[in-house]
């Protein structure tokens, strides 16, 4: 269905040739090309079909980051938030159908400066009135951060605002309202959007601080079945999550694109290493790949990659699976995104840095790619935030996550015995989980011990799906390098056996290395002209050369006696 989008004139343009602001105009169009060529339904995004998650994890989302963050807001979250209301609230099909047809942008203003992800307690406020609902933000802090609503682009936004529902003078607790924003030309009255400063080397988009001046919203603009349903809810923070009920897909959705910014990173790093030579000794070239150090990151990038793109189809089946605990659902999206985050974190700076200079430039991806990544971090649930919730959530044993036999492997093993030693350190814990030595001693090992959930549910993923034996020790040696103190401990895997088990593993790998970076499936993806010689030649010649006929003038100098 997308095979055609890598050729795409959008997509072929070299971008790093253009201003800032033509860059994010052709993020908003490549958005609206992404829709048109999927053509989603409601219900596509409601239930996460198959058609769905093949848009999100489709490779060309890891080209243009701005593009994928107008993507998983205007989908995931606004017509997502927006869909399940469509059998009740008909009134509603008109603007889904515009924001699915990308005739109009839906940005999720839910956050607010003063609060970040404190977003349960946020200040907007939604006034009740005769005529229906004033959205006003009281305060600076208060303003709505960072979705992007300036009216630069040419295109109407519309916004899902978080707002506190106020009701003769009672607070009922915070519900997302309909208010649009902008035309295709200006703001409309009472939303003001103040743009941000870039983020330096990264895909621009228009990030912005967007506040509201008491703007008239009819009754109808209550994102609700029952638009009439003011009561104060039972529980507020329940009745909150159930609000929010996309971040938990989203919190996996957003992981996707770095899957394969990890493949692209290895197949980039890898060609360029087999045809990048140097002159030793001899008088013949030496490939660098040849050495031991290069060997070792794109092999370790290239595994990650293969293991990652295997797992994340099979955890997607499990997010719309309505058999299991929806904290269950909503922590494997932790786990795949903190597993993911990190890996991504570790084998792009690794390998962009054994490409030297040329590793440093946007042309060549991963020098842009690496600081974009330092968004989806936060994007969707900050990754630490969320392994602390979840850990935490874990050692109180209120609910399980459906991880391998620790028989299973050596990394199941590791993730059983980091969550059974924090259980048995905070019972014995003077206070328990409020207690300061919880917070000193267990929180800072939340996200290592998520990790390794997720280490050990994809290699289990790749046993059972038959990846190859050398990609799976190479993913193996990886992950032992996360915790080497353990695999020593418990493993009797010294720290010179865990060397020679690296070694053994990349030994294995280089044969098949060329044959594995064409499995990455991301070659049409990629555009870094450091691949080939011939890539670089076309490159070359397609920037700017400066000429002159300007003459030197040559001082004179004489000689002093």
């Amino acid at each position: 269905m997308a095979d055609h989008l890598p050729h795409h004139p959008l997509f072929t343009t070299r971008v790093e040739f253009l201003p800032t602001d033509e860059r994010v105009s052709m993020s908003y169009q490549r958005a609206r090309l992404l829709m048109q060529t999927y053509n989603l339904s409601a219900s596509d995004v409601q239930v996460c079909s198959p058609k769905y998650w093949a848009m999100m994890t489709d490779p060309i989302m890891s080209l243009d980051t701005a593009m994928f963050t107008i993507l998983a807001a205007h989908v995931g979250l606004t017509i997502g938030t927006l869909s399940r209301h469509l059998h009740k609230r008909p009134d509603l099909r008109p603007l889904v159908n515009r924001l699915l047809r990308f005739e109009t942008v839906g940005i999720y203003l839910l956050t607010e400066r003063g609060h970040g992800l404190d977003a349960f307690n946020i200040e907007t406020t939604a006034t009740k009135t005769p005529e229906g609902f004033i959205i006003n933000t009281p305060r600076e802090e208060a303003c709505k951060f960072m979705p992007a609503s300036t009216p630069t682009f040419g295109i109407p936004k519309v916004a899902l605002v978080m707002a506190r529902l106020i009701i003769d003078d009672e607070d009922r607790g915070p519900r997302f309202f309909i208010v649009p924003v902008c035309n295709e030309h200006e703001m409309f009255e009472g939303v003001e959007s103040i743009r941000l400063g870039a983020r330096p080397g990264t895909c621009p988009l228009d990030f912005s601080i967007t506040r509201f001046n008491h703007v008239h919203v009819p009754f109808s603009a209550l994102v609700s079945s029952n638009i009439y349903d003011h009561a104060m809810p039972a529980s507020p923070l329940e009745k909150w999550w159930d609000e929010v009920w996309r971040i938990p897909l989203g919190t996996l959705a957003v992981t996707a694109p770095w899957i394969s910014s990890i493949k692209a990173a290895a197949f980039i790093a890898g060609r360029y290493s087999m045809h990048r030579s140097l002159v030793g000794k001899g008088i013949d070239p030496i490939p660098i790949i040849t050495f031991r150090t290069q060997q070792w990151p794109i092999a370790h990038a290239t595994a990650v990659g293969l293991v990652m793109s295997n797992w994340f189809p099979m955890v997607t089946k499990h997010s719309s699976d309505k058999s299991l605990d929806h904290r269950v659902r909503h922590g494997i999206a932790v786990i795949v995104k903190t597993t993911v985050c990190r890996h991504f974190q570790r084998c792009v700076p690794e390998v962009a840095e054994r490409c030297g200079a040329q590793g440093t430039f946007e042309h060549n991806y991963m020098a842009r790619i690496e600081n974009d990544g330092k968004g989806v971090i936060i994007a969707e649930g900050d990754v630490l935030t969320l392994c602390i919730r979840l850990f935490s959530e874990l050692l109180l044993q209120r609910y399980k996550m459906p991880l391998p036999d620790p028989s299973e492997s050596l990394l199941a093993r590791h993730a059983a015995s980091i969550l059974d030693e924090n259980i048995s350190l905070l019972n014995s814990l003077r206070g328990g989980h409020r207690s300061e030595s919880f917070n000193s001693l267990i929180l800072p090992q939340a996200e290592l011990a998520v990790e390794a959930m997720g280490h050990a549910l994809a290699y289990s993923a790749g046993l059972k799906s038959g990846l190859p034996k050398p990609i799976l020790d190479v993913y193996e040696c990886a992950v032992i390098r996360r915790d080497p103190a353990w695999y020593s401990e418990n493993a009797g895997l010294t720290r010179i056996l865990q060397r020679i088990r690296e070694d053994e593993a990349i030994t294995s790998t280089l044969p098949h290395l060329d044959t594995y970076l064409n499995d990455l499936a991301i070659e049409d993806y990629v555009s870094a002209p450091i691949v080939s010689d011939e890539a670089w030649k076309e490159y070359h010649d397609a920037m700017p050369v400066f000429t002159g006929n300007a003459i030197p003038i040559i001082d004179q100098v004489q000689a002093m006696l």
